[in-house]
């Protein structure tokens, strides 16, 4: 142990120890904030799924494991702290380096990928992301700790507690590397920002090691100059860099959600991901909106009554509007996780004020409701996919104790997938087994991903054939209810159209019924857009392949 202490004792700043337990306190810090911005710097890219959680976490322990295997090789090898301090001041530069350039290397590795790989892009392309932008500062960083212990200990008489002092520190350090992120500076300030408050202070200690032990100042200097230009440079692009920054009104991020405001000369949208397409619209003009949101105006009609709604998934408020224009009497309710949708909502959308809406997670909410409804409104999204606890037959059934009898509900299906094994599959055989196959009906959105499903409070054995539900499809019935509760022309022609594209739901007896214990909505929400992407890149690959990368640039162009 020899060489050890005496490495340690030729810089003066680690004779006492507590500089090198405030190492492990802010290199466990370190870690854990550059997890938690590493899920939001990919969410807007790639969702943030428990698929792209599991890449973070298995890339970052993978990092985590070599850089512990090398660390204690390394200060075996060469006791010399200036090795691991130097270590740590390369890892804050390019943890500082990520808002800068981490968008662009996705967009990249994205590129590169969506024209070569078949199948599993999502995942890929996360996974390949991941070890380019993360794994190597980590790894630098998971080289620490067994290089602290090696320098921390004088003895094995008191070795355990030594590292037992360290590993507390880490752990310490980690929490808060866990909670600040998320509860304070990306809602506060955003991921860019995070990120450089966090690299920051893995740059503060690795200086003021270096200053004190008088040594790579000039190192020192270029790494600081390094991180003020990537803290100046980083704010001034944001997540979708290549955006019209006239259009971009609003860009910023919530504890949930990165978020996007364009205003558009006939519309408004609401992107939370800026690969996959708009979460939310409100047309300029007023009246039908051309959207979904149109077919789902079908429920009030289908219903026994209408006079009241609730919307899961309030989001910017269209269903709100539509509801309000359409049917002013009618009560309506929104529930919606997001507080900062709904703050966007009333500056950018101009959402009723006078409809109350709960921050709240629509399943929780129900939970906690005595209320009942005579339309409620299923429209939640989490990135690319529907919460799996909104997905199971336990919600739907929450869902058919809050609906009036007689009450319908619609919930908004946008998993661009069909045949067995689909999310559209398992989606319609749980609400089957919950309402009964005899008592839904679904409308597709003609030039749009969206299918509109409806399902009626009703007793199944008490439904003639379809019933009352299934005589709309197809007939005048629909518009004439339209017509008696509204006497809106303009929306009894766009019943008149819905009834022609209502269809009878056919539910295999044998389908995936999702349940709270499994509900793998990701994965096959995962799956349905990956088959999307493999339609849209398709004639980009037989381009690749037949003439090359100078044919693909060219087509681009």
């Amino acid at each position: 142990m020899t060489t050890t202490k005496d490495g340690a004792a030729k810089r003066p700043i680690l004779s006492s120890k507590l500089f090198l337990y405030i190492t492990e306190f802010f290199s466990g810090m370190g870690v854990m904030a550059a997890e938690l911005g590493a899920s939001r710097l990919l969410a807007p890219y790639f969702s943030s799924s428990q698929i792209v959680w599991t890449i973070i976490i298995g890339t970052i322990m993978i990092a985590l494991a070599l850089g512990a295997v090398f660390g204690g090789r390394w200060a075996d090898r060469d006791p010399n702290p200036d090795r691991l301090y130097l270590r740590i001041l390369f890892a804050a530069v390019w943890i500082a380096l990520i808002p800068l350039a981490g968008k662009y290397v996705i967009i990249l590795i994205s590129g590169l990928l969506i024209v070569t790989v078949s199948t599993n892009f999502l995942v890929i392309a996360a996974f390949v992301s991941c070890m380019i932008i993360f794994v190597p500062p980590l790894f630098l960083l998971g080289t620490v700790t067994p290089g602290l212990n090696k320098f921390a200990t004088d003895s094995l008489e008191n070795n355990a507690s030594v590292v037992g002092r360290l590993s507390a520190c880490n752990t310490v350090g980690s929490i808060l590397g866990t909670f600040l992120p998320t509860f304070v500076t990306i809602p506060a300030v955003g991921t860019f920002v995070t990120f450089l408050i966090f690299s920051g202070l893995l740059l503060t200690l690795a200086v003021v090691y270096f200053l004190a032990s008088k040594v790579r100042r000039i190192t020192c200097a270029l790494c600081a100059a390094v991180f003020a230009v990537s803290a100046c440079l980083s704010p001034m692009s944001g997540f979708a860099f290549w955006e019209n920054r006239s259009v971009v009104v609003y860009e910023g991020e919530s504890i949930y959600n990165y978020l996007q405001v364009k205003n558009l000369p006939d519309r408004t949208i609401l992107s939370t991901n800026v690969l996959f397409g708009v979460q939310s619209v409100t047309m300029k003009r007023p009246g039908l909106t051309g959207m979904y949101y149109d077919t789902a105006l079908a429920a009030p009609a289908l219903a026994d009554k209408a006079g009241s709604a609730l919307i899961l998934g309030m989001g910017t408020g269209t269903y709100a509007r539509q509801l309000r224009r359409f049917y002013p009497r009618m009560s309506v309710t929104g529930v919606e996780i997001d507080a900062k949708i709904t703050a966007l909502a009333g500056r950018y959308f101009d959402e009723p004020d006078d409809i109350p809406v709960s921050t709240y997670d629509g399943r929780a909410w129900l939970a906690a409701s005595h209320d009942t409804y005579d339309v409620i409104m299923v429209d939640a999204y989490q990135d690319i996919t529907i919460p799996f606890q909104m997905s199971s037959a336990e919600f739907f059934r929450m869902v058919k104790r809050h609906l009036n009898p007689g009450g319908v509900m619609v919930v908004n299906m946008n998993m661009i997938s069909d045949g067995e094994g689909s999310i559209n599959e398992a989606l319609t055989g749980t609400i089957a087994s919950v309402f009964g196959p005899r008592a839904l009906l679904a409308a597709d959105v003609p030039g749009a991903t969206n299918r509109e499903l409806f399902a009626k409070n009703g007793e199944a054995s008490a439904l003639d054939g379809l019933g009352d539900l299934g005589s709309y499809a197809g007939t005048g019935k629909l518009r004439d209810a339209s017509d008696e509760r509204t006497q809106d022309a303009q929306l009894g022609s766009a019943m008149e159209d819905v009834a022609q594209r209502l269809e009878p739901v056919t539910s295999d007896a044998g389908a995936t019924v999702l349940t709270d214990d499994k509900a793998p909505v990701e994965v096959l929400g995962m799956q349905a857009i990956d088959r999307l992407i493999a339609e849209q890149a398709g004639p980009y690959r037989e381009l690749l392949r037949k003439e090359g990368v100078s044919g693909l640039l060219k087509s681009v162009q």
